[in-house]
């Protein structure tokens, strides 16, 4: 296995225990701090950034407090060079099951989320 991929591998299980714990300080570590968050699925685009979206993330009920079974996995991982990556993951949180385009930069020695572009349907 290529150093980078199991590298972005870790990232992206800190990145699923975050959102199953709804553990901002978690999913701080993983996302850079200028990331974008952003989705279309309902019609209108909702682009926010980690300013905003962490703090929602903090106040909502976890997964794993309402007893969901964990239904994330990593479906691709791609590399254009040495510092950026593309992660294709899909995860559930409550009836939403959601595909996650996830852009990562390699800076100061880490893999951050850099982007998140995803969708949901309702399961």
């Amino acid at each position: 296995m290529d150093p980078r991929e199991a590298e972005i591998t870790a990232v992206i299980y800190d990145y699923f225990d975050g959102l199953y714990h709804s553990d901002a300080s978690r999913l701080a570590r993983v996302f850079h701090p200028l990331a974008r968050y952003s989705c279309a699925t309902e019609g209108e685009l909702t682009h926010l950034g980690m300013d905003v979206y962490l703090p929602i993330v903090a106040n909502r009920p976890s997964p794993a407090s309402r007893g969901e079974t964990r239904r994330d996995k990593i479906d691709a991982i791609e590399f254009a060079g040495p510092v950026t990556a593309f992660v294709r993951a899909s995860c559930a949180i409550g009836p939403k099951q959601f595909t996650d385009f996830l852009s990562f930069v390699r800076v100061d020695g880490a893999w951050r989320i850099i982007a998140k572009v995803f969708h949901f349907d309702l399961i």
